[in-house]
């Protein structure tokens, strides 16, 4: 693994409030491709820094926001077996305040000198792939991974039209929360909107399955969607 560079930065959001993300890129990088990667419902924890760093050392300007800055201190960690510990804070968030946090995201890692500001991306788990679906319809990103989360086109709405690049969705086949007929409804969408994507269900895998601190983690999924993602990334960034 290359050395990386990696920590927090406070960002000022358009609304006046203050957005810690934590960036992660390879020492002496130069025109890197920038991704931003959009947490689980629990946080910018340890898993989601985890999987940061991996997209860095990649040879990825990486950077996670913190979603819920809005409403939970700085470098605020939900507990996995509580949901109860997020609710609040998943419950807060709106389509306006996330779009602004994506703004300022992308603009500050775009402008980093090591960027180049042309090939951008993102990537988000279960409400995070929910965040990335509305980050492809608000930047002009090269690609977008979605895994797992729920309701994309009826958060987009309107706004799917304006999508300008591949996405990438990935499903648990044994996901309970998310069920095949809300995987349909995304696809029509997106087949209505003339957009291009691969959609991918892992049918051994459950809701979560790429997370490997979490009891629905399927090893074998997880392996065969990072290959995937990386190909996805490979071909279109």
């Amino acid at each position: 693994m290359p050395q990386l560079i990696k920590g927090y930065v406070p960002l000022t959001v358009q609304d006046g409030t203050t957005m810690q993300v934590y960036a992660a890129y390879p020492s002496g990088g130069d025109n890197l491709p920038g991704m931003i990667v959009f947490q689980e419902a629990f946080g910018v924890n340890a898993h989601i820094r985890d999987v940061t760093e991996r997209i860095a050392a990649e040879g990825f300007y990486a950077i996670a926001p913190e979603l819920f800055h809005r409403t939970a201190d700085k470098g605020f960690e939900g507990n996995y077996t509580d949901f109860e510990t997020v609710r609040p804070h998943v419950q807060a968030l709106t389509t306006p305040g996330l779009s602004d946090d994506i703004i300022t995201t992308h603009k500050f890692m775009t402008r980093q000198s090591e960027v180049d500001a042309h090939r951008t991306g993102s990537i988000g788990f279960c409400l995070g792939g929910r965040v990335s679906f509305l980050a492809s319809c608000l930047l002009p990103l090269k690609a977008a991974a979605c895994f797992y989360g729920g309701d994309l086109a009826g958060m987009a709405g309107d706004r799917i039209k304006n999508i300008p690049c591949p996405l990438l969705l990935c499903w648990g086949g044994k996901d309970k929360r998310i069920t095949k007929d809300m995987i349909d409804k995304n696809i029509q969408a997106l087949d209505n909107a003339g957009k291009e994507y691969v959609n991918v269900v892992f049918s051994r895998a459950d809701h979560a399955f790429f997370c490997d601190i979490r009891a629905s983690y399927d090893p074998s999924s997880a392996t065969e969607a990072w290959a995937l993602v990386k190909a996805f990334w490979n071909v279109n960034i």
